[in-house]
């Protein structure tokens, strides 16, 4: 019969290589509450990650990936610890940060579109076609006015 196995500990710079975030930034989310304080080694007094530190830094580094804000990060791990009781305020964070995700992805569609509209027009200013960069410039003029727009209420 076996005892409890002991979790392994982890370093703070295994715990950055395993998560991929900096030992820089695990002890700034730490500092700010990102994440709940890190036990300490008894002797050393340094950081001990063990696999439920290393979990929980893993969807908080997901979470920042997606651009999600320090304080709604801080917001989301709170919710978490309290469970369905939450919920809701979790969809409506979560919800939030998809719909600016998108309007940074159009803008990044549109930017795209405005690059390709500019390398038309120069080839067509190489080429000399007068008629053609000018359709293209009207294009561009309009697609730079789409762009300002986008994510404005």
């Amino acid at each position: 019969m076996s005892g409890p196995t002991a979790q392994r500990g982890y370093t703070i710079k295994e715990a950055a290589a395993l998560t991929g975030l900096p030992a820089s930034t695990l002890r700034y989310y730490e500092s700010i509450g990102v994440v709940p304080p890190i036990s300490r080694g008894a002797s050393s007094k340094h950081r001990v990650y063990d696999e439920d530190d290393l979990d929980q830094l893993m969807w908080v580094a997901c979470l920042a990936a997606t651009g999600l804000s320090v304080a709604d990060m801080r917001r989301y791990v709170a919710n978490g610890r309290l469970g369905p009781a939450a919920a809701a305020e979790q969809v409506e964070l979560l919800a939030q940060q998809r719909d600016r995700l998108r309007v940074e992805a159009t803008q990044v569609a549109l930017r795209q579109e405005y690059v390709d509209l500019k390398i038309a027009y120069w080839e067509a200013v190489e080429a000399g076609d007068d008629a053609r960069t000018e359709l293209l410039s009207g294009q561009a003029r309009a697609l730079a006015d789409r762009l300002k727009a986008v994510g404005k209420p």
